[in-house]
């Protein structure tokens, strides 16, 4: 019988990495333009005039929203963007349900909200301010679902765009508020939360038209009950996955205001160190856009592969799959953990001059012990995007989300026992070891779910990379003589060039595939 026509697995997986890369490297480039701007021009000018009891506030508000978005979003950007990639003719029957569900999803997070504030105690006088910070929790869940059907449609590119639209939208509009003469020296965090409200509706809106273009037909609301429960069913694992990855990654700052009597301060200083983690961390969460809905193709494709057909060839072809769903999840592991290791290890070493000199009138060392811990993590919240990015493409949520209950317990433990005598730095020590210990389950729940084979040689090639990034930033640390600036720069230049002399990023293949 005829062999099946297929790709050969090298050609396949380099197209493959190819368009990964492509995508990765214009959202690496859009964000190393606006981020950096939004995060040290924009946000830290707003902490430095707001003060960092009043920004407290805003973050603990904005965490204790958060800790409720599985109402909110309930997994379903997940389930659409997995089920679109893989059954792109569906959209124009799931769009216009989703979008019901997704209104009444938003009636029931508000009431929980502010049921769940009454019951905290919090005063009447901040409710306000919750309600806005409320409504950015609906305008980013929307986006999500929108952006899901673009890239599952595999219009990459232009998800891409819109992933950057916000803070350029936001960095515009607090630009005029914090140094025009419409502003003053007295901006309130208000301004900031309603300027955040008009950028994520305006991404909104613009999401929205781009994914009504791709339906074939008129847009409908017409509410099909019997699917809209079916979705419903089959997005509660995603929902269960978002509220436990978004518990243990969010009680260190609510705990912290409720542990410390100076918490709203603390919970000032955490959030000013953990802005600049979530400012390196968006390049993870993008690269695990891009990745699900490349995962689920290729995965698609094995089980096509390994049902449609009982030739003995088609045992090759499906470990050829196989062998492509490790090939791209080794490239994004070693390009991601490339750039993340090199900035982490640098930022921790030279801590305090960082924080002095992004926050010049309210920081101290204080600050800069803060930012130790919590930049760390950047290292495995990183391959925690990545692996979980997989799991969810291959349906283990499950099993993926008892790893998330353990993250949990672990998280609570810690914080319980290292914010009341160390308080923010207690709570920075205690992310780094729940998001380690995270990581490494999901490695070996990868590697049992997918059969991915241990691969000795690139363990080591990591291993050694962390060691002489170390290495390399304590020695620069130390060098007298030089400016400290100048240093941390040599530092992040050496970890690039290492990089690329381990082949953690292979220049000659990197370059053949942006040359096809």
């Amino acid at each position: 019988m005829r062999r099946p026509n297929h790709q050969s697995p090298v050609t396949n997986h380099r197209q493959v990495n190819r368009e990964f890369l492509l995508n990765a490297a214009f959202l690496v480039l859009v964000n190393l333009l606006i981020k950096p701007f939004y995060v040290f021009g924009i946000e830290r000018t707003i902490q430095e005039r707001v003060g960092p009891e009043q920004y407290g506030l805003y973050a603990t508000l904005f965490s204790f929203a958060f800790l409720l978005f599985m109402v909110n979003d309930f997994g379903i950007h997940y389930f659409n963007n997995r089920n679109i990639a893989r059954h792109p003719q569906l959209i124009g029957k799931y769009f216009p349900n989703i979008l019901v569900i997704k209104a009444l999803l938003t009636g029931m997070f508000l009431v929980l909200l502010f049921v769940a504030a009454l019951v905290r105690g919090y005063e009447p006088a901040v409710w306000h301010l919750l309600f806005f910070i409320a409504l950015n929790h609906v305008f980013i869940s929307l986006t999500a679902f929108l952006r899901s059907n673009i890239s599952g449609l595999g219009m990459y590119r232009t998800d891409s765009v819109i992933s950057t639209l916000d803070k350029i939208l936001l960095i515009g509009i607090c630009a005029v508020l914090l140094w025009s003469p419409i502003g003053d020296d007295k901006f309130r965090i208000e301004w900031f939360i309603h300027a955040q409200n008009l950028s994520w509706g305006l991404t909104v809106l613009v999401a929205f038209f781009i994914v009504k273009k791709q339906l074939k037909t008129p847009l409908r609301l017409r509410p099909n009950w019997p699917l809209m429960l079916v979705i419903l069913k089959k997005s509660a694992p995603y929902a269960l996955a978002v509220f436990l990855m978004t518990a243990y990654t969010r009680f260190d700052i609510v705990l912290l205001e409720w542990l410390v009597p100076e918490g709203r301060h603390e919970a000032g200083v955490y959030a000013a160190a953990y802005r600049i983690l979530d400012a390196l961390n968006m390049a993870g969460y993008l690269f695990a856009g891009l990745l699900l809905p490349m995962f689920s193709s290729q995965l698609r494709q094995q089980e096509k592969l390994a049902v449609g057909s009982w030739q003995l060839a088609v045992g090759d072809v499906v470990k050829s799959q196989q062998s492509e769903i490790v090939n791209l999840l080794r490239f994004a592991l070693q390009l991601i953990w490339a750039g993340t290791v090199t900035v982490a290890v640098a930022c921790a070493f030279f801590r305090t001059e960082l924080m002095l000199f992004i926050y010049p009138e309210n920081a101290t060392e204080y600050y800069g012990q803060v930012l130790a811990p919590i930049i760390l993590t950047l290292v495995p919240f990183s391959g925690i995007f990545i692996y979980s990015t997989l799991l969810t493409a291959n349906d283990s949520l499950k099993k993926m989300n008892w790893l998330f209950v353990t993250g949990i317990v672990v998280n609570l433990a810690l914080n319980l026992l290292l914010i009341p005598p160390m308080k923010a730095v207690g709570a920075g020590l205690s992310a780094f070891f729940t998001q380690s210990i995270v990581l490494v389950g999901m490695m070996f729940l990868a590697k049992k779910e997918l059969r991915l084979p241990f691969e000795p040689r690139q363990f080591f090639k990591i291993a050694a990379f962390i060691g002489l990034v170390c290495f390399a930033n304590w020695a620069l640390y130390r060098l007298p003589g030089f400016d400290w600036f100048l240093k941390f720069g040599a530092a992040i230049a050496f970890g690039l060039l290492l990089a690329f002399l381990l082949r953690m990023i292979n220049l000659k293949t990197t370059l053949a595939m942006l040359k096809k």
